[in-house]
């Protein structure tokens, strides 16, 4: 059996919410569904959700105070914001707090899974292919340096270190 995904769901519509968890579960996600902002606070903190999915709207605390309350304890948490709040403004306040995505209400279930999958996938790459040895080569992917033996590091730029990885990635492939 494939690994589930514990998502943490913060929204307090509760017919919405109760929807959005029972079509994430039938596509294999654990859904911890909270209808407020402290109890999802308290849940992040006990459940250990691999990802977030934040309504922006809710009573207690906002989902804005709630990614800014996490993002204190936690950087990598990849979180993204629910909302009918659709203004430039708002969309920029998420992401500047630490949001990973945006997206407005209304929207498709598809949608919501494939930016969930791409924001775990994204984590994932990033936690596990820091740092790749290559021969006598050292390649740090979240700094984009590479190393030869002890000599001094070559900064990379973003094109060269997307390349470096999606060749080390599938060299075993061939």
């Amino acid at each position: 059996m494939a690994h589930k995904i514990k998502l943490l769901l913060a929204e307090d519509e509760a017919a919405l919410g109760q929807i959005l968890k029972e079509s994430l579960e039938t596509r294999d996600f654990e859904v911890i569904l909270c209808e407020n902002g402290d109890k999802a606070f308290d849940k992040y903190k006990s459940e250990a959700p691999e990802i977030l999915v934040l309504d922006v709207m809710m009573p207690k605390k906002d989902g804005f105070t709630l990614a800014k309350e996490i993002r204190a304890i936690d950087d990598t948490i990849p979180i993204i914001f629910l909302t009918a709040k659709s203004q430039t403004a708002d969309v920029v306040e998420g992401f500047s707090i630490g949001g990973n995505d945006y997206l407005k209400k209304p929207f498709s279930i598809e949608e919501l899974i494939v930016r969930v999958h791409n924001l775990i996938d994204r984590t994932k790459t990033q936690k596990t292919t820091e740092i790749i040895t290559i021969g006598e080569f050292t390649f740090d992917l979240a700094k984009q340096q590479l190393k030869f033996k002890d000599d001094e590091s070559i900064q990379l730029t973003h094109r060269e270190s997307h390349l470096l990885f999606h060749l080390i990635k599938t060299k075993t492939k061939f």
